[in-house]
């Protein structure tokens, strides 16, 4: 919470705590997905740039999809009107997230031919790129593993040199990840997102 949030609780914690009680059952009723949209387009309303990165973040990870969510901020232009919705976009393109290209927005998902088999030795880590997305191999106890390159927090992608040994840390919010496993272990609480991977004739194949 913000400085003024937390001061209003000690101050006035009675009224703090039914307004907190009352946003808890506000969305009782509603799924993930139009709750994650509803608050992305609070945020572009308020123009809270962090706050958008979040949740955009947080819509996707629940399972929304791109054009849903551009569906959403145009579905709302008579509120927000079009400077906002620009204002939006404008971070996307900075935040450049694949799925949001506009050759990819219409995709669906499929295999992708990534590299040799055995291109990583065991226990080391490679970056590489495959059809505009950046990817960390990983082997490990002789199973291969690709990580998408962007972190779970604001899809930051993130750089090779961000990688000592098997800990990879986000440089924009320090996130710290464990390449054997995938899970945060430093700052956050979520795991790098990990494709389905499949050999076939001795290349390593993963499915977005």
């Amino acid at each position: 919470m913000s400085d003024a949030l937390n001061y209003l609780v000690k101050a006035r914690p009675d009224a703090m705590k039914a307004y907190f009680k009352f946003l808890k059952e506000a969305d009782n009723h509603l799924d993930n997905k139009t709750r994650d949209l509803i608050s992305v387009i609070t945020k572009v309303a308020v123009q809270t740039e962090n706050g958008f990165r979040q949740y955009l973040t947080r819509a996707l990870r629940e399972g929304c999809t791109p054009n849903e969510i551009l569906d959403a901020l145009l579905m709302a232009f008579p509120v927000l009107g079009l400077a906002k919705i620009v204002w939006a976009v404008e971070i996307l393109l900075d935040m450049d997230i694949p799925e949001f290209r506009p050759e990819r927005l219409d995709e669906t998902p499929r295999w992708h031919d990534v590299s040799e088999a055995d291109a990583v030795a065991n226990g080391t880590t490679a970056r590489v790129d495959c059809d505009g997305r950046s990817l960390f191999l990983h082997q490990v106890d002789g199973e291969l593993r690709a990580y998408d390159s962007r972190c779970p927090h604001q899809v930051t992608n993130i750089p090779d040199l961000a990688l000592e040994g098997t800990r990879l840390t986000c440089p924009k919010h320090n996130w710290v990840f464990d390449m054997d496993s995938g899970d945060c272990v430093e700052k956050g609480d979520r795991p790098l997102n990990q494709f389905e991977t499949k050999v076939e004739n001795g290349r390593l194949l993963a499915y977005w």
